[in-house]
């Protein structure tokens, strides 16, 4: 399975750390956040990883150039951001009519991909898209849920005050061929995923929630919690 990694945003409420090291290269424990996604994906059976480029996009490069995984990665630079459906969109033909992941490589997660993507292979027959779920203590920061008894999404609520609860997109999804074959046939004015796709596709997304860390290190307070804990 391939991978796109979304890496391309400025990251400003990381200011000033993110003046002059992208987000996706921030340091956890001495080492830039895209190694833990390259290697927990590496290691569940990822072979190919798509990412996108726009802030300081020569240490993206650079970085590449470097790792251990390099043979692996396909850089994908944006002189105007596209945003994450936008990114997508351009890209469809990277995953070559497969199912494929699509992720906000911004955040730190730990979950098991093994585990996502065999209930991704368990999922509903209706369903199109499996997206990863976790617990939030911050619902008004996070896109939130309503599931069904099966685990399918039927409600969507993204950054509201009072939300009906905490169980948070992660924004981790396994999109399956047939719901990449309905994107690159329509959605073109798409730029959002969260805003311009899910409200679309309610009743045809599953859900696969992990007890891992996920935690988006959004802002100053939450990264140094991630970098000086045992989350390192």
């Amino acid at each position: 399975m391939r991978a796109i990694l979304l890496a391309g945003g400025y990251g400003t409420r990381l200011r000033p750390i993110t003046n002059s090291i992208p987000k996706c290269l921030v340091p956890i424990n001495g080492r830039p956040l895209l190694d833990y996604w390259l290697e927990n994906l590496s290691e569940s059976g990822f072979k190919s990883f798509l990412i996108n480029t726009h802030h300081l996009p020569e240490q993206v490069k650079e970085y590449s150039l470097k790792s251990v995984y390099r043979d692996s990665i396909e850089l994908m630079h944006e002189d105007k951001l596209l945003g994450t459906a936008g990114t997508l969109r351009e890209n469809i033909s990277f995953f070559g009519k497969k199912d494929g992941l699509l992720a906000h490589a911004d955040n730190y997660c730990l979950a098991d991909f093994n585990e996502f993507i065999e209930a991704h292979k368990q999922r509903p027959r209706e369903c199109l898209i499996t997206m990863m779920t976790f617990e939030t203590k911050n619902p008004e920061s996070c896109g939130i849920l309503e599931l069904n008894e099966n685990g399918i999404v039927t409600a969507f609520y993204e950054k509201v005050e009072n939300p009906p609860g905490n169980i948070a997109n992660g924004a981790i999804y396994i999109l399956s061929k047939d719901f990449l074959r309905l994107l690159e046939n329509g959605f073109e004015s798409a730029r959002d995923f969260s805003k311009d796709i899910i409200p679309h596709f309610l009743g045809k997304i599953f859900t696969y929630h992990t007890s891992a860390e996920l935690i988006d290190i959004g802002d100053i307070n939450t990264y140094h919690s991630v970098s000086n804990n045992s989350l390192m």
